[in-house]
């Protein structure tokens, strides 16, 4: 209890000013996309983790810390450079980051600490989100914030709307930011996952209200200590936007936000997929009416999708072939779309976490990224501007009037042959025309002038079932 108490009052004094050349992250001020503080581009590849899975477990007092390192490095050997964690996790009582309301746990914390160190030491950086909040709900009565644990909330109902309690949330990411916000390892705040008017009792204008708050008391907080403030998003069910649109009110246009955040789950395709086809094609879809409600110029991403019909109520874990290419196309199809990124999986796997092939998959995606200028590209989804002749797969993607990021994924039936590929709407002249094979990482390069016509014809690699297309204008001509 001494040490707590210590931890409790003493939480400040980890602050300490940036290092020289650490550089946080920021949005573009030309494009949809983010680049660090130095102006270097950076897109997040990556995943979500949990202190409690295997692959985190181990640094909680440090019982394993070594085979965490390990996977640190191998994270970073393979192009990751981002994930998506919450600061605890309530599936179990001993990852609470506090034990009752300000009370934190020196265990966690030190944790934390060397979570944030890791991140530093092999440039992988974190989307933070202060509370699991699926297995709050589960496991409400055994939650500090519950007056069942002595805390402030009479029901989770009452969270938004309770001013001790939304003084506890401000509290906890308060103290984050003190310990931690001094770190490039943060990338960014997720300030309630899921965000739902059910915690406001059903009140929306609440709910916005609640994030206004939490939002303008962080930054504020980060101003003071640090000159300025990382990074803030709020992240959505998708079915519970599709049930209550006017939440896309927070999600989307919440003056407070920098990037939408969107959790692309729906049922059937991305819940429980039959083809590796099907996630992808829900990813084009969702992500297009995504990007069309939010204001121009923010970064759209989802961060976090996976089989969760499959995996929870089922009780099945994917075929590992299978898996890996449901989440090797909708990484694609997510960029394809206009996404920052290619979207961060929930593994939804026993055990739980990505396997080997899905890193490899991330590494050859993040080899693609430097192919294009992102911090000029003012992306939008090509539509019927883009023709592919005699493919049955899904053919999907954006581009302004100099680049385009096309992707191809055959169709189980489609043949892998050279296709013939016509896209229009960019300038007249010469172009670079990078292809990749997603799944080897095989590529070719070629130039290509526009016709007569003003469109691009490009002919695609043959042999290949899948493939991503880089397509930037080269103003040196062919």
């Amino acid at each position: 209890m001494k040490e707590a108490a210590a931890l409790d009052r003493g939480a400040a004094r980890r602050v300490a000013p940036p290092a020289d050349g650490a550089a946080w992250i920021r949005c573009a001020p030309g494009a949809p996309y983010f680049e660090t503080e130095a102006g270097e581009p950076w897109m997040p590849v990556g995943h979500n983790e949990a202190v409690t899975w295997p692959r985190l477990a181990g640094l909680h007092r440090r019982r394993d810390a070594a085979a965490v390192e390990a996977h640190f490095a191998d994270l970073e050997a393979h192009g990751v450079n981002c994930l998506r964690v919450m600061l605890d996790y309530s599936q179990v009582h001993h990852r609470a980051l506090e034990h009752r309301v300000g009370a934190f746990s020196p265990a966690m914390v030190r944790m934390w600490d060397d979570l944030i160190a890791l991140g530093e030491k092999h440039h992988i950086r974190f989307l933070l989100t202060p509370f699991d909040t699926f297995f709050m709900v589960k496991r409400w009565k055994h939650h500090p914030y519950s007056r069942h644990r002595g805390g402030p909330a009479a029901r989770l109902e009452d969270m938004f709307t309770c001013r001790e309690t939304r003084a506890a949330v401000i509290s906890r990411l308060l103290f984050a930011t003190r310990r931690w916000g001094h770190s490039p390892a943060v990338f960014a705040w997720d300030l309630w996952n899921e965000i739902d008017a059910y915690y406001a009792d059903g009140d929306l204008a609440a709910t916005h209200d609640f994030v206004t708050d939490v939002s303008t008391a962080l930054r504020a907080e980060e101003e003071r200590l640090y000159g300025r403030a990382h990074l803030q998003t709020v992240s959505v069910f998708h079915p519970n936007l599709v049930a209550t649109p006017a939440l896309g009110e927070v999600i989307f246009r919440h003056p407070a936000i920098d990037f939408v955040s969107v959790h692309l789950y729906e049922e059937g395709p991305l819940d429980a997929p039959r083809s590796s086809l099907e996630p992808a094609e829900a990813t084009v879809r969702l992500m297009t009416q995504a990007l069309a409600e939010t204001p121009q110029g923010r970064p759209v991403l989802d961060t976090e999708h996976g089989p969760v019909h499959t995996f929870v109520d089922r009780r099945v874990t994917l075929p590992d072939s299978f898996d890996t290419a449901c989440f090797r196309r909708t990484q694609w199809a997510h960029i394809a779309a206009g996404g920052a990124g290619g979207g961060m999986r929930w593994p939804y796997r026993h055990p739980h976490h990505l396997l080997p092939a899905m890193h490899r998959a991330q590494a050859i995606f993040a080899d693609f990224l430097p192919l294009i200028d992102w911090q000029s590209f003012r992306r939008e989804p090509l539509g019927d501007r883009l023709t592919v002749h005699d493919f049955a797969g899904l053919a999907c993607g954006c581009a302004d009037e100099r680049q385009a990021v096309i992707v191809l994924l055959g169709s189980e039936t489609d043949g892998a042959v050279s296709r013939q590929l016509d896209i229009k709407g960019l300038a007249a002249g010469c172009y670079d025309v990078t292809q990749v094979n997603t799944i080897t990482g095989a590529r070719e390069a070629c130039q290509v002038h526009t016709r007569q016509d003003g469109s691009l014809v490009v002919l695609t690699m043959a042999g290949v079932q899948d493939i991503a297309l880089a397509v930037t204008f080269q103003p040196g001509g062919c």
